[in-house]
């Protein structure tokens, strides 16, 4: 075999390594970090933060008023209230406008949370809040962040999540 088949031998190989590896992390849940330092913004030593505490504060106060129900931020129609602006667990969706996968994670969410009591789905679009991506914590969309009824990230999932895991990762959250 000459050198140039070897090579392209190799790049396959390489190639499909890669994509095996990619295909793997899809979907996958994991934990959420919650930190017990202070924040540096007068936050007491040892208190939990929250999602909240890590962005910058218009950031902050924008995703807070749409995660309590003011819509400020959010995406018309997006937003599945089952169970009030209080729920027991809230999926913050975080999409981009050109993002084909954003559509289907879009659809199993809203969907998991109008058949589930005590869940909400919002979603933001970072196509042009990119500064937002940072503090978020967000290399890939869709992203999502399960949180708490304090802001707490329970755990968080890049791309199109899995349904049957999804729903094992939320039963210990949701009050039945």
């Amino acid at each position: 075999m000459s050198p140039g088949w070897w090579a392209l031998a190799v790049a396959v190989a390489a190639a499909l390594a890669l994509g095996a590896l990619l295909r793997t992390r899809e979907g996958r849940i994991t934990k959420g970090r919650i930190t017990t330092s202070g924040t540096g913004r007068g936050d007491e030593i040892g208190r939990e933060r929250t999602v909240f505490d890590q962005l910058p504060p218009e950031i902050a106060d924008a995703l807070h008023g749409a995660l309590r129900g003011s819509g400020k931020g959010e995406k018309p129609g997006t937003s599945s209230e089952v169970a009030g602006p209080e729920g027991d667990v809230t999926l913050l969706q975080l999409s981009t406008a050109f993002c084909a996968p954003c559509r289907h994670t879009r659809v199993l969410l809203s969907t998991l949370a109008e058949r589930t009591a005590g869940l909400r789905h919002v979603e933001f679009d970072l196509t042009h809040r990119p500064e937002w991506s940072k503090p978020l914590r967000v290399h890939t969309t869709p992203t999502t962040l399960a949180l708490d009824p304090a802001g707490r990230e329970l755990f968080r999932v890049s791309g199109v999540p899995r349904r049957d895991g999804l729903d094992t990762a939320l039963r210990p959250h949701l009050a039945r």
